[in-house]
């Protein structure tokens, strides 16, 4: 007998048409058909040990609920359910994470180390995705910067490039017939971005281990850049001196590109930019659930000035 598989919330339900069908549509409208369901429980989340942080917003945190079953994890599947109901066979235990590269000491680090090594900080963070919906999520993690600093980045580095596992046999988007994406995803931030104090790489949420859709065991959070930046279940951080691809760009170069930073003066080739659906407040085509978008995604206090000079029109 097939293992149960959650019911899918139609897609007119979840995202706008605009946004939701354009996007797929360009992934080839495909579904993963061919994908056999997974059974088993996800794993019991553990709690954390996580100390206070000044980097807070003032605002309504998004339900856990919310944050747990509506969210874009390709690996998947391409709807906003399919990671919650696909990734119970996925398996963030035993991991580690090579930092490589233009370093002075390379090395392969275990999870449960890293998260003794550092304070596990909660941070809670505007999360705004290129679609053009957002959450303010309570991450739980430590500053890229820390680990960073640990395997000591030589002067010719610029740039931190990023990869995330591929185990198709335990993430039914990267096998089977259909294919979304080419693997692993992959993303990158110049040096300074990934150094900068905001740069998190989360181990939790709301004071909880990363549940496997959302990126566990460790994933990155880069708040003033659209979600798709976030790259989740990382295996790899490559320091270099070439400005590292990332996978919406190679994608789709006409719509995406290195930096997206979140503007909304700049819209997205198919889509405006300008406001905001805050998942949790408002019906989906309610006024009441929408907001302006924020340069930088509110902190541009913080961030604008690693971009002094350039054309911030070219974010995508």
């Amino acid at each position: 007998m097939a293992a149960y598989r959650p019911p899918r919330i139609p897609a007119s339900e979840i995202t706008p048409q605009p946004i939701y069908l354009n996007r797929r549509n360009f992934l080839g409208a495909a579904t993963l058909a061919g994908a056999a369901m997974l059974g088993g429980a996800q794993a019991a989340a553990a709690a954390l040990a996580v100390v206070p942080s000044r980097y807070k917003v003032d605002e309504k945190l998004t339900p856990q609920k919310d944050v747990t079953t509506y969210n874009n994890f390709y690996e998947f599947g391409l709807d906003k359910g399919d990671p919650a109901a696909l990734s119970g066979d996925f398996k963030p235990r035993p991991w580690t994470i090579a930092v490589d590269g233009m370093v002075g000491k390379p090395g392969t680090f275990d999870i449960d180390q890293l998260i003794k090594d550092f304070p596990i900080e909660e941070r809670v963070y505007r999360m705004r995705c290129v679609e053009a919906w957002s959450m303010v999520i309570p991450w739980n993690g430590f500053p890229l910067a820390a680990l960073l600093d640990k395997v000591e980045p030589l002067g010719s580095a610029k740039y931190v490039a990023f990869e995330t596992v591929v185990r198709p046999e335990e993430m039914p988007g990267q096998g089977g017939y259909f294919q979304s994406l080419s693997w692993p995803y992959i993303e990158g931030l110049r040096l300074d971005e990934a150094r900068h104090p905001l740069t998190l790489l989360a181990v939790g949420l709301y004071g909880e281990t990363l549940p496997n859709q959302n990126g566990a065991p460790i994933r990155l959070v880069v708040p003033w850049k659209y979600g798709f930046k976030g790259i989740k279940s990382i295996v790899r951080i490559t320091l270099t001196d070439q400005q590292p691809k990332n996978t919406w760009q190679v994608t789709n170069p006409q719509e995406y590109g290195f930096y997206a930073n979140v503007n909304p003066e700049v819209d997205h080739p198919r889509w405006s930019q300008a406001t905001e659906r805050r998942i949790g407040e408002g019906g989906f085509f309610s006024s009441g659930g929408r907001r302006p978008t924020l340069p930088f995604n509110g902190y541009a206090d913080e961030v604008a000035s690693l971009y002094a000079g350039m054309d911030l029109r070219a974010n995508y």
